[in-house]
This record gives structure tokens, C-alpha cells and sequence, in this order.
């Protein structure tokens, strides 16, 4: 053999050495990059549809193994470098979408596993002290909300080296009008109870001065995990408007109860109007207010006062913010709904004609925020509220809006928070994509006969309230109805 041939030779067998070793390092970056996609598919349950998520795994086994024989071999090398590549990247966009679903849930769940109050200390707008340090005492509802109290106290002595007494009284309302009258220099002030204040109090924020702040935080009970994979559960889907983070403690102005039956492919929303007079447990002391009073004492208690309302377990929440919420509609295209009202809404000056109505974002704010305008006021605003979750459910189950997953869940930042495991997510996912059937959405809500200054309210004692006394036979119907949906009866 001449010394060119063999020259030749050499530089191809170096050539060839050179792509075993590119093809190596290319079958190692596909092993992680692909086990680390078939770890996802398989914990969170991710395309678990018609085979899909089998076919994937199967496929991703079955060309690592080929490779790894072809580089062994040393057998086209050019092809198995090219299939890796095209296998390391296809398995690399398989893991970063999964992956920022991942990443989505986590931080739902994350922000539903903690609460926070805003405890202070004001004083009067006008008044000289600047500094809880100049005061030696303060006037606060301890049997109302010992615990918050206590933890701001304790800060206070932490952070300032300064213990203050504290003055108790029957409530925050009871507080600030000794306050304003001149009888206290200075009280304590919950942040959920500010949306109740100012319901009697017009603009009450505008006459004190705040001193000092603490924020409370507190762990809220993880969901059973067993129930990921039953068929049938109930969601308490509390509706709020609050600014600031989504995990601020505050009244629920919308309280549903999503039942799901995953066999018969049925949800049932039951409504219980904010007024509904109804025993509070936890915080509120299992005395009887207003339903959205027991949304300050946390999102535990409005789901035990239902629970014990409606003699069910409530598997999981979703709390939203309701105005932010709405924004959901354009990501989604707009939804449908049926008006069965004609009204003028006295936000923006909208019409709302009976009939099927197609709605954005800002249809839909104004249709949900009216009652000045309806027959029954609040009560037919809650049946709105109604129609328009039944409507982005109903969008929300289409194939169209699943394959647009993504976008939907980004678009909801931080106006929703909520226990659900991202498995049994996917699993309503992937029961869409296997059916192809949406889910009937039917709802149902209690109702009763309403007064005013007549029943008591717990948390806001001397003021006169309008309250909802439930009937007995509606609630019970309602009752039946969770049930068989839950048994599939229905």
C-alpha cells in the first residue's frame, strides 16, 4: 500500500473515531434529557391517553437502544449522529413543556399552602404619636382574633423591645369607633376585616394612620393524596377581590362548590349565596354569621362551614380572584352564556339582551358585577357569577383550549391559587383527550328569605346586616343533588 493510501486511510479511520465520540456524547445528553422527559410523563401523569404516554416511553427506549448497538458497532455513524440530534432535541421540547407546567402547578399550589393577614396598629389620622414605642396600650377583639393579635404583640416586643396591653372589646367595628370618638389613642386593625369596616364605615381607612405593621403567615392543611385518583370529588371554588397577593385573607363573595364525576363525565356547581346565614366553625367560634364573614378567618373555615353545611368532604379549592380572573375569557376566545334577564349593567353602560350572548373579558366583568339592575339583586348576580364559571369550564374542557394548556395556565399569573395536584389535573386532561366529550356543566343554588338588622353577626355585632335565612327543603334538594352526582346517579 502506498504511503498516500495509507495516509488516507488514517485520516478516515481518525474521521470516523471523531463521530464515535460526537454520537457518544450525543447518546448521554439524550439519556438525560429523555429520562428526565420520561420521568415527568410517568410521576404527573402527562399524556396518560390512548396509549400516547406508552407509545412515547416505548419509542425513546427502543431508538437509545439502537443507537447505543450502532455506536458499539460502529455502524452509520452519520445517520445515528443526525437521529440523536433530532431525538435530543424533540425529547428537549418534551421536557420543557412539561417541565413549565410543572413549574406552573407548583406555584398554584404554593400560594394555596400558606394565608396571610396584615395585622397593624392605628391611630387617628390626626393624632401626635408616630411610633408604637410611645404607646402602653392598645384596644383589639381578643376573644375574636387572639392568635393574630398575639403574633403582632410578639413582634412588636421582638422587633421594638416595647410590651404593650391590650385593651380587649367585642370587635374591630366596636374598636375603631371608640377610636374615632377620642376614647382610645390607638387600636389594632386586621387587613381581612377591612372590606367589612367599610361597609358601615364610608371610606374608614381615609381617618387613621398606620404605625406599625406585621404580617401573619400561616401553613394551610395539604389536600388527602388519595383522592387523586377517585372519580368523583368536590372543589370549593371561592371567589374574592383583593388587592395584593392572592394568599391575603379576606371575605369570599363567591362561594361554589364544583362536584365532578370523572365516569360520567358531570360537574355540578352549587352556589350558596354570600348572605346565607350559616354556622361558622374555627375562627368564627361555630356561631352563625354571614357565609362570606367566614372567609376572614381563612379558606379553611369557609370549607368547613360548607362541609358541615352540606354534610360532604370537600377534596380541594381553587380561590380566584375574580376581576383578574376574567381575563381568562380572551385567552380562551370569549365563551357563551345564556341571559335569562334583560339588564343594563351600570358598569360601562352595557346592554345585556335575554338570549345567548358571546362575551369578552370586559362583557364579562360587567355582567357578573351587576345587581343594581336585576329582579333579585345579589341573588340573581350570584346565578350570573354562576353562568359565566360554567361557561369558562365549558371552554376550558374543549380539546382546543387542553392543546393551548400552557398559554391558559401563564395567563393566569397570580389571580388563582389552588391545592390541586397537577396529576389529577392532567388526569381531567387526559380524560378530554381520550373522550373527546366535554363535561356537562349543570349548577343549582340554595335560596331563603332575607332580612335585615333582624339576625346577629358574629363578627360584626353592632351593625345591621342583611342576611339570607336558608330554606330547609332547598338546601336539602341541594344536598341530594351533590350526592348522586358524586355516585353517578344523576
Amino acid at each position: 500500500m502506498s504511503y498516500s493510501s495509507r495516509r488516507t486511510k488514517q485520516k478516515s479511520t481518525k474521521s470516523f473515531d471523531f463521530l464515535t465520540g460526537i454520537n457518544s456524547i450525543f447518546l448521554l445528553i439524550f439519556s438525560l434529557v429523555g429520562g428526565l422527559f420520561i420521568f415527568n410523563i410517568l410521576k404527573y401523569n402527562f399524556l396518560n391517553v390512548r396509549f400516547i404516554n406508552v407509545i412515547i416511553i416505548a419509542s425513546l427506549i427502543l431508538f437509545f437502544v439502537v443507537s447505543l448497538f450502532l455506536i458499539v458497532k460502529k455502524r452509520a455513524k452519520v445517520l445515528t449522529l443526525i437521529m440523536l440530534l433530532l431525538l435530543s432535541i424533540a425529547s428537549g421540547i418534551g421536557l420543557y413543556l412539561t417541565h413549565s407546567a410543572i413549574n406552573i402547578s407548583n406555584h398554584l399550589n404554593e400560594t394555596a399552602s400558606y394565608s396571610e393577614i396584615e395585622m397593624s396598629v392605628v391611630v387617628p389620622k390626626d393624632s401626635e404619636i408616630t411610633d408604637v414605642s410611645q404607646l402602653d396600650n392598645v384596644l383589639a377583639p381578643l376573644d375574636n382574633d387572639r392568635s393574630n393579635i398575639d403574633a403582632l404583640m410578639n413582634d412588636i416586643k421582638t422587633q421594638k423591645n416595647k410590651t404593650i396591653a391590650v385593651e380587649t372589646t367585642d370587635s374591630y367595628d366596636a374598636a375603631y369607633e371608640a377610636l374615632i370618638a377620642g376614647e382610645k389613642s390607638a387600636m389594632v386593625m386586621s387587613s381581612a376585616y377591612d372590606s367589612l369596616l367599610e361597609v358601615k364605615h364610608e371610606n374608614y381607612s381615609d381617618n387613621l394612620k398606620t404605625i406599625y405593621t406585621y404580617k401573619v403567615v400561616k401553613q394551610i392543611e395539604k389536600p388527602d393524596s388519595s383522592v387523586t385518583n377517585t372519580d368523583s370529588f368536590n372543589i370549593y371554588i371561592s371567589g374574592i377581590d383583593t388587592y395584593g397577593s392572592i394568599s391575603s385573607v379576606s371575605r369570599s363573595d363567591v362561594n361554589i362548590i364544583m362536584t365532578v364525576n370523572r365516569k360520567t363525565n358531570k360537574v355540578l356547581l352549587t352556589t350558596t349565596p354570600r348572605d346565607a346565614y350559616v354556622q361558622i366553625p374555627d375562627g368564627g367560634n361555630n356561631q352563625y354569621d354571614k357565609l362570606t364573614h367566614a372567609g376572614i378567618y381563612g379558606v379553611e373555615a369557609s370549607i368547613h362551614t360548607l362541609e358541615n353545611l352540606y354534610d360532604i368532604k370537600i377534596d380541594y379549592y381553587a380561590r380566584i380572584n375574580f376581576t383578574s380572573f376574567l381575563k381568562l375569557i380572551d385567552l380562551l376566545g370569549g365563551i357563551e352564556v345564556e341571559n335569562d334577564q334583560a339588564f343594563t349593567s351600570h358598569i360601562g353602560g352595557l346592554d345585556f339582551p335575554v338570549g345567548k350572548l358571546q362575551m369578552n373579558s370586559e362583557m364579562a366583568f360587567a355582567f357578573v358585577r351587576e345587581r343594581y339592575s336585576l329582579e333579585n339583586g345579589d341573588k340573581d348576580r350570584g346565578r350570573n357569577q354562576t353562568k359565566v364559571i360554567a361557561a369558562i369550564i365549558d371552554k376550558l374542557t374543549s380539546v382546543n383550549a387542553i392543546t393551548n394548556y400552557t398559554n391558559i395556565i401563564n395567563g393566569l399569573g397570580d389571580s388563582i391559587q389552588t391545592n390541586m395536584p397537577l396529576e389529577t389535573m392532567m388526569g381531567l386532561a387526559n380524560d378530554q383527550l381520550s373522550t373527546g366529550d366535554r363535561y356537562s356543566v349543570l349548577s343549582q343554588s340554595v335560596d331563603g328569605v332575607g332580612s335585615t338588622g333582624e339576625l346577629p353577626s358574629y363578627a360584626m355585632p353592632s351593625a345591621s346586616l342583611y342576611m339570607l335565612s336558608l330554606d330547609e327543603n332547598n338546601l336539602e334538594n341541594a344536598k341530594l343533588a351533590i350526592k348522586e352526582t358524586m355516585e353517578g346517579t344523576r
